[in-house]
């Protein structure tokens, strides 16, 4: 089914806290935009600010049709202010940006150019090669996050964590956003089967606000690595990595309960092992980590199947030259 959009580009900006930036940053979009030729459309959506944001930005939607503000009842986080502007846009194409003005509205024409140009890509991510951050709480943390998703899920990508980046829009109707998963999005966009260009954009120094991350971001990281592995390893497949862990558990422990059952019945006392408390433990958590993958198996087919679900996505025929 073809879906009718009414235009071009629809800019989906997560907002927090930044009063102080949020007129410049309107200005900006519109001096980038305006001339590009494309029609588009400016989602702020106010992650529940404590200044007043929400305020600034009902007053220049007020004289500015194309601004389209959303306002969240509190602060939920980066990832459901993006997925609250992604439910509401209206364009073919979706790009996603910071309010803090490093990220350069200038790039976004040239981005949607590229996707219209390659029909073969389906996202454009942006890369801060000249990063102007502080190199201690930002670029190191961020180098060492970059390196570790990209190893792990085998998606490469030099920045991850580039706000700036552009989607064609039935990419985007594809996944949804949980928890803290903004950071991944080219990974659930890998995982949709999208093809994905990074290409460097421009990056300037905060100059006004307070930034909103630190180093104990690259902790949240990694917890968050386990799920996207879990995701695009084992997601229609549960049972293969709980239940196999659990038959690694539950085969030593069988072996080392025979053998103190033989044991027993040659007049052995095993009562004050170790090693029967190992046996029994290792039995019971592998047949509880079986039972668990059983159980996500049933809960697979049963996410799929009343709707009528696919666990595949197709795509269109390659064109023939």
């Amino acid at each position: 089914m073809n879906e009718t959009y009414s235009c071009d580009v629809s800019i989906v900006i997560p907002v927090y806290n930044e009063q102080e930036n949020l007129p410049d940053l309107v200005a900006r979009v519109s001096a980038a935009m305006t001339p590009s030729g494309f029609s588009f459309e400016l989602i702020c959506v106010d992650d529940g600010s404590r200044d007043d944001s929400a305020q600034v930005l009902a007053g220049l939607a007020a004289s500015t049709p194309w601004l389209k503000p959303r306002y969240l009842m509190r602060n939920y986080g980066q990832t459901a202010a993006l997925q609250a502007g992604f439910d509401a846009v209206q364009g073919r194409y979706t790009v996603t940006l910071d309010g803090d003005l490093q990220n350069d509205p200038l790039d976004i024409p040239q981005l949607i150019r590229t996707l219209e140009q390659r029909s073969d890509i389906n996202m454009i991510s942006g890369w801060r090669k000249d990063r102007q951050d502080a190199a201690v709480n930002r670029k190191i943390p961020s180098m060492i996050a970059n390196r570790l998703i990209a190893k792990v899920t085998g998606v490469e990508l030099h920045d991850y964590g580039c706000a700036l980046k552009a989607y064609r829009t039935e990419l985007i109707r594809s996944i949804r956003l949980y928890g803290e998963l903004h950071r991944f999005i080219p990974v659930l966009a890998f995982e949709a089967g999208a093809k994905i260009l990074e290409v460097p954009v421009r990056h300037h120094a905060r100059t006004r606000g307070v930034s909103k991350y630190g180093i104990d971001r690259t902790f949240r990281v990694v917890l968050d690595l386990l799920l996207m592995k879990f995701m695009l390893r084992y997601l229609h497949r549960p049972l293969h990595a709980f239940g196999g862990v659990g038959l690694w558990m539950l085969v030593p422990g069988l072996g080392i309960c025979a053998y103190l059952a033989v044991l027993k019945l040659l007049g052995e006392n095993i009562g004050g092992r170790p090693l029967l408390l190992l046996g029994v433990m290792l039995v019971l958590m592998g047949a509880q980590l079986i039972a668990i993958g059983l159980l996500g198996e049933i809960l697979i087919r049963i996410y799929h199947e009343p709707e009528g679900r696919e666990q595949y996505r197709l795509r269109p025929p390659p064109q023939i030259n």
